[in-house]
């Protein structure tokens, strides 16, 4: 097999953990566990991203809980919608692209998964 075959084996593989990685924070920890035992490296990068929009989204949304404004809650919740259909997409799609702005730092920042 040569290595196309491999990536494109890769990603088949390890496209259903990199799915479910999005689904809320939940998602993050089964797809975890589904991808203790047998590193894939598709599934890896996604739960990457996974895991640093969620922690993103908690961390800007206790900041934002403070403010009685309409219009950041819309952009908070607008901006997150887009970054987690670009990532969910791109999962589905079986792609290896980082979310927008922050995906890059993500990558950097959970070596480890």
């Amino acid at each position: 097999m040569n290595e196309v075959e491999q990536g494109k084996s890769d990603i088949e593989q390890g496209k259903i953990t990199a799915i479910t990685s999005y689904i809320l924070i939940i998602g993050v920890l089964i797809s975890l566990s589904m991808n203790a035992e047998t590193k894939n490296k598709f599934a890896s990068f996604h739960i990457k991203q996974a895991v640093g929009l969620n922690l993103t989204f908690i961390s800007i949304g206790l900041l934002i809980s403070n403010f009685s404004n309409t219009q950041i809650y819309v952009s908070f919740w607008v901006f997150f919608t887009v970054l987690w259909v670009f990532g969910i997409l791109s999962a589905i799609k079986g792609e290896i692209k980082p979310i927008p702005l922050v995906g890059n730092l993500y990558q950097k920042l959970f070596k480890s998964f």
